[in-house]
């Protein structure tokens, strides 16, 4: 594994009204590196999703992708740098219009910087379906798909062009349980698969536990523990407090953590 960073901030302010969304904030993902970004409302975790992909330009510091700073790029090759990232948005933003096989070939066909032969369109976008265990829903529209099967379509749409780099917004807000368990085991199929960099913002502790201590067996077909002398998935925990980040590391850390905001997180498991 490389440690080259894939994305990397460096005192990124962002501002909104002289209110700081995000406050002098530097981390660097390195690749096939997994984060799980805790924090509560308000305090910048979508914001940070928002500027990696360069759709909020900060206020003060640099956002690097790929080795390229994001803020210094014309609009041209910010859409070639964003076509290696993946993007699932909070309540998946489906397209309500169009099919789930429309929905998930969007960027196929309308991103030019995605070069893909319009052949290979739609078999490529059945394969993902697949992938996420959607096959046999392209002609479904979102409105006829469970809150779940939406959220697996929409991760099908961000991970359809296979980018080296995953940003995942809340992707088990609002679901059940075992929905949320399903989501979650979906992001480390797509992580360890595709050995993608992933970046996780999620309100559940247990999103977290799983992402740092499962992985994905292509041969069984499910997951299993990551402790068979490989040691833990490489996963970084981060928290962030009104635009702050407090806390970095990995989750012995984090669960040695006696600081009453950060504690809360790990301490409230369903």
């Amino acid at each position: 594994m490389s440690d080259e960073p894939i994305l990397r901030f460096e005192n990124v302010t962002v501002r909104f009204n002289d209110v700081e969304a995000l406050s002098s904030l530097s981390f660097q993902a390195v690749a096939g590196e997994s984060r799980v970004i805790l924090g509560a409302a308000g305090s910048g975790k979508t914001i940070l999703l928002k500027t990696a992909l360069g759709l909020i330009k900060p206020d003060s510091g640099r956002v690097f992708a790929f080795g390229k700073e994001i803020g210094a790029l014309p609009e041209r090759d910010l859409f070639q740098v964003r076509s290696r990232i993946g993007m699932l948005f909070q309540e998946s933003a489906l397209f309500d219009s169009l099919t789930i096989e429309e929905n998930v070939a969007y960027v196929l066909e309308n991103q030019k910087s995605i070069s893909c032969p319009p052949a290979q369109i739609y078999p490529r976008v059945a394969e993902t379906l697949e992938f996420v265990e959607l096959g046999g829903t392209q002609e479904k529209f979102p409105s006829e798909l469970s809150g779940g099967m939406r959220r697996r379509a929409a991760i099908a749409r961000a991970a359809v062009t296979e980018p080296p780099l995953m940003l995942y917004d809340s992707p088990t807000a609002g679901l059940d349980p075992i929905t949320a368990h399903t989501i979650i085991a979906l992001l480390i199929k797509e992580r360890d698969v595709k050995r993608c960099t992933t970046l996780v913002v999620t309100y559940r502790y247990q999103d977290g536990n799983l992402i740092a201590n499962f992985r994905y067996n292509p041969k069984q077909g499910n997951l299993e523990p990551a402790f068979n002398g490989t040691g833990r998935a490489r996963t970084t925990f981060m928290v962030l407090r009104e635009g702050r980040l407090v806390f970095e590391g990995d989750q012995d850390r984090l669960e040695a953590s006696t600081d009453p905001y950060i504690t809360k997180f790990f301490k409230q498991r369903e």
